[in-house]
């Protein structure tokens, strides 16, 4: 009897992803968890969508989301890119999205730019009923509302961010508000409707959603790939089913676990004994800009680290550190929770490779923004003559922040690594020199950056350890600006590197990068 009444809780959660999101009205503010690909509820978003386009409705929906969730074209919230479908978006990285960020500059919709990690940490607080997250994450970038308050248009007006004291420290309050809707997706549900998620790549924040939709009234929807048969073992639960009013079992096109493949092991079993994280490498000898970047910035990376590497130009890092085998007495961690193993790249960007660990992504920036990192290595579109660092904004291209804020700010060491100039750069490595084939037709070291991401001032006034790392040249953060301290050799620094720049480096004593392009 116990098992039939177990069976009909489940039944009565049972429904199809159209018929569960016809309950989303008008005004609503949704929460959607993923990162990427993996953990986003594609078989939701996409039935949202579906709805839009045939009734037009519901309209002026608040969209909440940490960390992106597409794949630059049409799956993730790219479903929801629709004028009247959306009125307000507060996200955390929008460049895998990119309509929603054309409608963002354009002034279509109400738009917000947050860290990652303070959107994530914030559904807590809204789940318990906080007024908000309260944090040093942020500051001095444009998300300070001495600056913009992460507001990216002049439609979008309400402030959600401000300054306040306590103690008489100076901190940023982000606010909260209600959230309707959840949307969130694991890999089963079981006869209670309880959420396991043993071949999910991540574990993000399921459940600090489902709580905050559950305790303001609203509701939960949940995408799974199959129906256990018996009940959970309790510590594998992520979200109780208490919480749930909707499963909804996705077909398997609709359930990849991540953007980039179907499903791989890998991304969610650890590894056989006996089998080092460089088994996973293969070595690569071509000396492009990336190995010329990611050789230099390895030096960097101390036996024993904490690291976080990003998305782009510091993914070849792990295979430099691989190569010199550094990577069993380095720890390799990702936002979105994996820790140790290795890092995937491109649509599997999120998940890592025989993790030995995943944690709820909140958590994760619980321990980066503590200073738990001993080291990171990050992305850098844009540099100026103060140190501030662009990674958000490109002319008329809107990437946003995601989780760059919580780690630059955080990490006790810190590189940024790039290319000096950019739109047409060639290079080449010959006989231990670097030789400028083509040089680039856009500076990427400028006067002023477009959008401060990485505000050089508070890192100057913490005495912040930072290096910027190209394929011709080092610099470091000084206390009066950027200095030049290497070059690479062959490389002439009027010519190659000063000229090349909007604005003229403190230049002192300037060494050669040793053993450049050979592999250490």
């Amino acid at each position: 009897m116990t098992g039939q009444k177990s069976q009909n809780v489940l039944s009565d959660k049972q429904c199809t992803a159209d018929e569960a999101v016809r309950r989303i009205n008008d005004g609503m503010t949704i929460a959607c968890g993923g990162f990427v690909g993996a953990g986003h509820p594609e078989a939701l978003t996409a039935a949202l969508e579906r709805r839009f386009l045939k009734e037009k409705y519901p309209r002026d929906l608040t969209l909440v989301y940490a960390a992106g969730q597409g794949d630059g074209k049409q799956r993730g919230l790219n479903h929801l890119a629709h004028p009247k479908l959306i009125r307000r978006v507060i996200g955390g990285h929008w460049g895998l999205c990119p309509r929603l960020g054309e409608m963002a500059l354009s002034g279509q919709i109400e738009a917000y730019n947050f860290p990652q990690g303070v959107i994530c940490q914030l559904f807590r607080d809204i789940a318990a009923r906080r007024p908000g997250c309260i944090t040093h994450v942020g500051f001095g970038t444009f998300i300070d509302p001495e600056n913009r308050g992460g507001r990216l248009n002049s439609r979008t007006t309400e402030e959600l961010v401000e300054r306040i004291t306590l103690q008489g420290k100076t901190w940023l309050f982000y606010h909260a508000f209600p959230i309707h809707v959840g949307l969130i997706r694991a890999t089963a549900a079981d006869p209670f409707g309880n959420l396991v998620m043993d071949d999910e790549a991540v574990i993000g924040d399921v459940l600090p959603i489902a709580q905050a939709a559950h305790n303001h009234g609203g509701y939960v929807i949940a995408q799974v790939k199959t129906i256990l048969d018996h009940p959970a073992p309790p510590h594998q639960v992520r979200v109780p089913g208490r919480l749930i009013q909707h499963v909804v079992v996705a077909e398997e096109s609709d359930h990849w676990q991540t953007f980039g493949e179907p499903f791989d092991s890998t991304l969610c079993r650890s590894r056989a004994p006996g089998v080092g994280e460089e088994a996973f490498y293969e070595s690569s000898p071509h000396l492009d800009v990336r190995r010329l970047i990611a050789e230099r910035a390895c030096d960097e990376l101390e036996p024993g680290a904490i690291a976080n590497l990003g998305i782009g130009l510091p993914e070849g890092i792990a295979l430099v550190a691989s190569e010199r085998g550094l990577l069993q007495d380095v720890t390799l961690t990702v936002e979105s929770g994996p820790i140790g193993g290795i890092p995937a790249g491109g649509l599997s960007f999120g998940a890592s490779r025989h993790p030995h660990a995943i944690i709820d992504q909140p958590a994760q920036f619980d321990f980066y923004d503590g200073g738990g990192l001993d080291f990171a290595a990050l992305g850098a579109a844009q540099v100026d003559q103060h140190g501030n660092v662009n990674v958000s904004q490109f002319g008329t291209r809107f990437a946003g922040v995601g989780g760059f804020v919580n780690i630059s700010q955080n990490a006790r060491r810190l590189v940024f690594c790039g290319t000096l100039t950019t739109g047409g750069l060639a290079v080449e490595c010959r006989n231990g020199e670097l030789v400028i084939v083509q040089e680039g037709t856009i500076p990427k070291f400028v006067k002023q950056v477009q959008q401060v991401s990485f505000s050089g001032q508070n890192a100057r006034s913490l005495n912040r350890e930072v290096l910027y790392i190209t394929e011709r040249a080092v610099f470091r953060l000084h206390p009066e600006g950027v200095e030049l301290i290497e070059v690479a050799p062959g490389i002439d620094i009027e010519r190659d590197v000063v000229q090349q720049m909007e604005f003229t480096p403190i230049i002192r004593s300037v060494s050669r990068i040793r053993d450049y392009g050979k592999a250490k």
